[in-house]
C-alpha cells in the first residue's frame, strides 16, 4: 500500500511496471489477528437452556428483570445481535410496517477502521418477532408505564432516571443475567457461552437452515463476507462434500474395472 500511494510513478519511470497489491481487496482480512474459533453449542442445547429459563419466569424473585436478560439473550441467538446494539435499541427502533416480520433498525452498529457506526435494519425473522411482541406486552410496561416516550429504552434498567423514567440496561446485567441461566440450565457450558457465541449460534442455525452467506452477512453486519464465513466454519461441509464425492468417483472406477 505504501509503495502504490507514495511511489507508483517513480517505480513505473525506473521499470516500466505499475506496483499492484496482490491481495484481493474485496477479501482481506481486517484487524491484527485472527479472531478467535467459537464453537457454538448445538440447537438441542439452545433450546434446553430457553426452555429452562423460561420456565424460571413463573417463579423467579424478580419476573421483569428476569424476563427482560432472557429476552435479550433469545434475540441474540435468533438475529445474531451484539449485546452492547441490545442495550442501545429504543422502543421506537422496532419498524412493526416494515417486511413481513418487522425490523429492528440497529443505529449504533460495530465501525470497522475508525469509519464510525453503521446503521443497518435487521429483519425479526427465526420467532425474534414473537419474542419482542411478548417481551413489549407483557414485561415492558413493569419498567415504565410511557411507551411512547422518544428515547424509551428496549431493555430498561430497573434504575430509574431523575423523571420517574427507567434507564437504559448496562451490558454486565444482560451478562451476568445470561451467566446464571446457563449456569442453571446449561451447567456444562458455564463460562463459555457469552453474547457472542450465541451471535455465532445464530449464524450457524441460520446456515443450517438454508439461509445463504449473503444473507447472513446482512443479518449479522458483516463489511466482508469471509468474517461470516469465520461465524458458520463449523457447519461448512464443503471438505466433507467433497471427500464423499471422490469416494464415489474411485468406487465407480473400480467396479468399472472389476467387470
Amino acid at each position: 500500500m505504501f509503495l502504490e500511494l507514495r511511489h507508483k510513478v517513480e517505480i513505473h519511470r525506473m521499470t516500466g511496471r505499475v506496483v499492484e497489491c496482490p491481495i484481493d481487496e474485496m477479501n482481506r482480512p481486517r484487524g491484527a489477528k485472527d479472531a478467535q474459533l467459537r464453537i457454538p453449542p448445538s440447537e438441542p442445547e439452545i433450546r434446553t437452556l430457553f426452555t429452562g429459563w423460561g420456565g424460571e419466569l413463573a417463579t423467579c424473585r424478580k419476573f421483569a428483570p428476569t424476563a427482560r436478560n432472557y429476552t435479550a439473550s433469545k434475540l441474540m441467538s435468533q438475529v445474531g445481535l451484539r449485546v452492547s446494539k441490545a442495550c442501545g435499541l429504543d422502543l421506537g427502533d422496532i419498524k412493526w410496517d416494515l417486511g413481513r416480520f418487522g425490523k429492528l433498525h440497529v443505529r449504533h452498529g460495530k465501525g470497522a477502521r475508525g469509519s464510525g457506526p453503521r446503521e443497518r435494519m435487521v429483519p425479526l425473522i427465526n420467532g425474534a418477532d414473537r419474542t419482542l411482541r411478548w417481551f413489549i406486552e407483557d414485561v415492558w410496561g413493569q419498567f415504565d408505564d410511557d411507551h411512547t416516550r422518544p428515547g424509551a429504552p428496549l431493555f430498561p434498567s430497573e434504575r430509574k432516571n431523575t423523571d420517574g423514567s427507567a434507564r437504559r440496561v448496562g451490558d454486565d446485567a444482560l451478562r451476568n443475567g445470561l451467566d446464571n441461566a446457563v449456569q442453571a440450565h446449561l451447567p456444562s457450558w458455564t463460562d463459555r457461552l457469552t453474547p457472542h457465541v450465541l451471535r455465532h449460534f445464530c449464524a450457524s442455525q441460520l446456515y443450517g437452515n438454508g439461509l445463504d452467506l449473503l444473507a447472513i452477512q446482512e443479518v449479522l453486519g458483516h463489511s466482508w463476507i469471509a468474517t461470516t464465513m469465520r461465524y458458520i466454519h463449523v457447519q461448512q461441509t464443503r471438505v466433507e462434500d467433497a471427500w464423499a464425492a471422490e469416494m464415489e468417483r474411485a468406487a465407480k472406477r473400480l467396479e468399472g474395472l472389476a467387470r
